[in-house]
């Protein structure tokens, strides 16, 4: 039954570009396959539909067709009368004149695929800009519609799939991105992640790049463009089953990789003229040279203490900053990180250097706020009480600090100062959340101030 359904799945599969240990689907039967989420679960971090391309693509049917989705998605049936009505057939190897307006910009990916599996992808492309309207922004999608089409027998089948991904209704796998504010969202959502799980690999990146959020924001092209088939098919495995979070743990695997292949190279002999951003996608191109695909896979899931809470809580969080900023689509891409005025930061304390430095540890959706000054012992005095007044009501703050052995160390606090006085922290020693952090700056400043607080006041900022 399962082979009459899967039919001539890999007809799209050019077998000589293949990577070497996956071979051609062999007849044996496959279903036997466990439909238990969780057994499926396992399966897919172990890998082990890594081998058998026959195997992966009935895990993928079943999947796919678990899916809860919307009333009325469009299903084969829909494509095939869509392709009959812009004679389709009578030019199934002309590629579109263009990229659908969602995946402007986009490079999608060939994965091994005939010609004709290539044209199907961007066949494929140009049936979702028309039925599903909704979606106006997705640079994933070529890259997942490539990858799919290895394990469907054609494109209307091709096309059934991916429309269940889009129009899937389970909130907590969250698919696939289908806006511009929710790219964007997913972009700080995955800077924050790097700045307090990847702090390593952050910091070899914030020390050869002024805009390490550039770097960050080209997340989901390392995984859905230039990863290799193989790796991208081992982090989709795990995806379908177990949504978004595995493209972030996946996104801060390769940075982990990338921290340890430059980590015997001091930071003095690289170039730091390269251009980061292309150097970090080479490196993913070439994973090959650093890591095996389950071995990608182990370090992901390696990842301690990131639940799915937490980064739906920090999603939560980017999005209501860029609905406040007015940034809900996309015309013309506009740039999205900006740089503060770094004038107004600057003090005795700290240099331009230095707070271009600090800057990229902060959250995104904090570090694309203007700071504001509250309070410095040059204009407020040393008073803790005046300190206490100037801070509170303000949140996120920066705590900069010059000792008298003119060291200079600081702190951001994600909370209130005035959380210190409520009910329930009474007896307690500490208050504030997981995204607080201390620091040290090495170099050292001439002019002495104790304390120098600056506030993003983002709720004041935004319009």
């Amino acid at each position: 039954m399962e082979d009459e359904l899967l039919g001539d799945f890999a007809r799209f599969v050019n077998w000589n570009l293949m990577p070497h240990g996956i071979s051609r689907p062999s007849p044996e039967n496959v279903s036997h396959l466990t439909t238990e989420i969780r057994q499926l679960k396992q399966q897919a971090r172990q890998g082990r539909w890594t081998k058998n391309h026959k195997l992966r693509a009935v895990a993928y049917h079943s999947i796919i067709k678990a899916l809860p989705c919307r009333v009325v998605t469009p299903d084969a049936d829909v494509y095939r009368d869509w392709a009959a009505q812009r004679g389709a057939k009578s030019a199934r190897d002309a590629f579109p004149k263009r990229l659908p307006v969602f995946a402007e910009g986009v490079n999608p990916p060939v994965y091994c695929l005939t010609p004709e599996g290539h044209a199907a992808t961007w066949h494929v492309l140009s049936a979702i800009e028309v039925h599903f309207p909704d979606v106006t922004y997705c640079p994933a999608l070529p890259g997942v519609i490539a990858l799919l089409a290895h394990f469907f027998p054609g494109e209307p089948e091709l096309f059934e799939a991916v429309s269940r991904l889009l129009a899937c209704t389970d909130a907590s796998l969250h698919l696939l991105d289908q806006t511009y504010h929710a790219n964007e969202a997913s972009c700080m959502t995955f800077a924050d992640l790097v700045n307090k799980y990847s702090t390593g690999a952050h910091r070899v990146v914030a020390a050869r790049c002024s805009s390490v959020l550039e770097v960050y924001s080209d997340w989901l092209t390392w995984l859905f463009e230039d990863l290799p088939f193989e790796y991208t098919a081992c982090v989709f495995d795990s995806f379908l089953l177990e949504g978004h979070k595995v493209l972030y743990r996946a996104g801060l695997a390769l940075l982990k990789f990338y921290k340890t292949s430059v980590k015997a190279k001091t930071l003095a002999h690289l170039d730091a003229g390269n251009d980061l951003r292309a150097e970090v996608r080479g490196f993913v191109r070439n994973a090959a040279w650093h890591m095996m695909p389950d071995g990608l896979m182990e370090r992901a899931f390696g990842v301690r203490l990131l639940s799915r809470k937490e980064i739906s809580l920090l999603r939560l969080a980017n999005e209501r900053v860029l609905l406040a900023r007015g940034v809900t689509h996309r015309h013309s891409r506009q740039p999205m990180h900006l740089s503060v005025e770094i004038h107004k930061v600057l003090s005795d304390v700290i240099d331009e250097q230095q707070i271009r430095g600090l800057w990229p540890w902060l959250p995104e959706r904090f570090a694309l706020q203007q700071p504001w000054l509250l309070f410095s012992t040059n204009e407020h005095g040393c008073s803790l009480s005046r300190f206490y007044m100037h801070c509170e009501g303000h949140s996120p703050t920066l705590m900069l600090i010059k000792t008298i052995n003119k060291e200079v160390c600081g702190a951001y606090l994600s909370s209130d100062w005035a959380e210190r006085k409520k009910e329930c922290n009474r007896g307690l020693k500490f208050f504030g959340t997981g995204e607080c952090f201390v620091f040290r700056v090495s170099s050292i400043i001439e002019h002495f101030y104790l304390f120098y607080f600056l506030s993003f006041w983002y709720s004041h900022l935004f319009y």
